[in-house]
């Protein structure tokens, strides 16, 4: 094995309007701008020939609240269903039951739909004042964390 006989596995790029097979157009049609150097670059799919965007057309509406805190809700019903007499409601019984899904960390908010039978150890971030009630009527404890 000679360095000079080495075969090259690199292929050398194409030149176009070097004269040969491809004529003068050299394979990209009449003139215009798509058949100019560079304009891949500067024809976005969305391009409009200079007219203004559709995007930009389109007026605006609303905002983002960026401070809006997203809640996982569940109901009375569902801990009534799901959970035995004694048994802690936190963040990881209530994924380990199927009642709050996705993976991110979110907060949990307890509401007062359904009647609560059961004593029941409560560990949530939020919960309306339905929920409280029913929870100590029923002889349970909660803690907002």
């Amino acid at each position: 094995m000679l360095l000079h006989k080495l075969e090259k596995i690199t292929e050398k790029r194409k030149r176009v309007g070097r004269g040969g097979k491809r004529g003068r157009h050299c394979g990209r049609g009449k003139g215009g701008q798509k058949s100019r150097t560079g304009s891949t670059s500067e024809i976005t799919a969305f391009f409009e020939g200079g007219q203004m965007p559709l995007i930009r057309r389109i007026p605006r509406r609303g905002f983002t609240n960026v401070f809006k805190k997203e809640f996982a809700l569940v109901n009375l019903r569902d801990l009534e269903m799901h959970y035995e007499t004694g048994d802690v409601v936190n963040e990881a019984t209530l994924r380990e039951k199927g009642l709050i899904k996705g993976k991110s960390v979110t907060l949990i908010k307890v509401l007062g739909n359904g009647t609560l039978t059961k004593k029941l150890t409560v560990h949530v971030h939020a919960m309306s004042g339905s929920a409280v009630q029913a929870i100590q009527n029923a002889g349970g404890s909660f803690q907002l964390s």
